[in-house]
């Protein structure tokens, strides 16, 4: 499971993913996105898709 690591100057947080959560974002974007999109198509396939990560609590 992914964990959120704070940042102590007050900038972006840092998403620790496990093997498993990378597996389950490529498999997300391997459904949305249509093979041999162009880049700006597949950014247009996920700008409209919300992917989640599980937080370890």
């Amino acid at each position: 499971m992914a964990r959120i690591i704070e940042s102590t100057d007050g900038g972006r947080r840092i998403i620790k993913m496990s093997v498993d959560d990378i597996l389950s974002v490529v498999q997300d974007y391997q459904r949305i996105v249509p093979r041999f999109s162009t880049t700006e198509d597949a950014r247009d396939y996920l700008s409209d898709t919300v992917v989640y990560i599980p937080e370890d609590i």
